[in-house]
This record gives structure tokens, C-alpha cells and sequence, in this order.
């Protein structure tokens, strides 16, 4: 039976963040469909050891792109990158970025400034410019990756949460914006994803991958590719955590104020 993920063979992606985690997850599901990959990244030598990697597994081609995207020239090079090697990506996948658990006054100035420059000026001007040389040809798709933590205004994610709410107002916007010319723009927010960030012990994240409260990173970039191939506005992994937006909006400031003392009190950080 054919798979919307047909779609992806003979098509190229480029992928920020794509040395680890859910970039990474993304781009070996891509080259696992025969999509050819551009692999953005500001860990070279784990970035070009990945690529060789995935393009030895799959054959597919899998072009390693140093690149960091807190520098204000960043995309202006990534483009002069690609032209100067005649590519011209189908798809563009915003997934860099960076996760802190601390309250604003405690966090450093350049730490403030690199959650601005990743999450807002670097997948803005990825998109500007992504979407003219789209448009241009009349057909192409962007996903941005969000966070369900763009839904909750909570104590120690002040940066991240809003930043990523950034991502998923301006997607939603651009959607609208594109829609004419034949791009399709797809903002993903994701729960919980069964890697090392939540630092779970392997029986307690095997039952949390079966009841729904996570979910792996293959089948989290599976699904998230086949919302962006249908042209889906908006992807959120799980049940339950679409039912968990509604409750997280009405929490109580007392709720609020009680993971404040009982998380970044006790300086828990991740």
C-alpha cells in the first residue's frame, strides 16, 4: 500500500539541529524514504560523522553543512552554501534549538540572546527566505518544530515557552501567508518524546511510551513528516497531550507557584 512518506523519495530536505536528538531522528527517517539530506549543524565533527553514517546505511546523499545559527549572517551563508552547489531543498526543517529550566533573573544574558537568536531571528529568516525561493517554483513544505510548552506559562520556562510560542503563532500566520503559492507551512508541538531529557529510568519511560505519555522519536518524526506532507497547519503528538492543553491553561496560580518552590527552589536544572 503506498505511504504518503512516498513522497519524500528524489525530494532534498534540509534539517537544522540535525547532529542529535529529534534533527538527527528526522533526517534518518527522510533518508530512510529516499529523501536526500542537507544536515545543518554547530557540532561539525559529530555533524559530518552523522551524515557519512546515515549515507552509508541508506545511500542516500547526505550533505554535512557546518553552520552557527546564533550568528547574525547565518542564513545569508547557508544560501551562498546551497547555491554555490546548485541545491535548491524541497523541504525545510527548523528544529534547532536549546532547552534551559531556570528563572529569568538567573539566566545568563547570552543564554537569553541565544534562545532568541535560534528559536525567533534564525527560524524567521530560514523561512523568509526558504518560502520566496519556494514560492518561486510553485510548490515546497516547511515544518517548524514548537513545543507543547508553548501553551504553558510556567515558573523556570519562561524563555523556552515563549520563544517556542513565537514558533507557533508566526507558522500558523505563515500557513495562511504561503497557502496561495503552493508551500505548505506544518508547526509541530510535541509532548513528551522518549529521549534523555526527562532522565527517566528504562521501565518507568517503557510505561510512560505505553500509556501515551511519551513517545518515541521515530514514530514522533513519522507522524510529524506525514502532517507536513498532507499540509496540516499544526501537529501535536498524542491524545493526551492535546487534552492536557485544556488543563494546563486553567491551572491555578497556586499550582503554578507550587512547582516554583518545589523545582526551582531546590535549583533542579536540566
Amino acid at each position: 500500500m503506498a505511504s504518503v512518506l512516498d513522497k519524500l523519495r528524489g525530494r532534498m530536505a534540509l534539517v537544522t539541529g540535525a547532529s542529535s536528538g529529534i534533527g538527527l531522528e528526522f533526517c534518518r527517517t527522510l533518508a530512510a524514504h529516499g529523501c536526500r539530506l542537507i544536515m545543518v549543524s554547530n557540532e561539525a565533527d559529530k555533524l559530518m560523522e552523522c551524515a557519512t553514517l546515515i549515507s552509508k546505511q541508506t545511500g542516500v546523499e547526505a550533505v554535512a553543512l557546518y553552520s552557527d545559527l546564533t550568528q547574525p549572517d547565518a542564513t545569508g551563508k547557508i544560501l551562498d552554501f546551497l547555491d554555490s552547489k546548485g541545491l535548491e531543498p524541497d523541504i525545510l526543517i527548523n528544529n534547532a534549538g536549546i532547552f534551559s529550566f531556570k528563572p529569568v533573573v538567573d539566566t545568563p544574558v547570552a543564554k537569553i540572546g541565544a534562545f532568541i537568536d535560534l528559536h525567533v531571528r534564525a527560524v524567521t529568516e530560514l523561512c523568509r527566505a526558504f518560502a520566496q525561493r519556494m514560492a518561486s517554483r510553485g510548490t515546497g513544505n516547511i515544518l517548524n518544530m514548537s513545543s507543547m510548552s508553548c501553551w504553558m506559562p510556567m515558573p523556570g520556562l519562561a524563555m523556552y515557552a515563549s520563544t517556542k510560542a513565537y514558533i507557533r503563532v508566526f507558522s500558523r500566520s505563515l500557513h495562511y501567508e504561503m497557502r496561495d503559492s503552493g508551500v505548505r507551512v506544518t508547526v509541530a508541538c510535541p509532548g513528551g518524546i522518549a529521549t534523555d531529557l526527562f532522565g527517566l529510568p528504562e521501565n518507568l519511560m517503557k510505561l510512560a511510551v505505553n500509556i501515551g505519555a511519551v513517545q518515541t522519536p521515530e514514530k514522533f518524526t513519522e507522524r510529524a513528516l506525514r502532517a507536513m506532507l498532507k499540509g496540516k497547519k499544526q501537529y501535536i503528538n498524542g491524545l493526551l497531550n492535546r487534552i492536557s492543553i485544556v488543563f494546563v491553561g486553567i491551572l491555578p496560580t497556586s499550582v503554578r507557584m507550587l512547582i516554583k518552590h518545589k523545582m526551582l527552589d531546590k535549583n533542579i536544572t536540566r
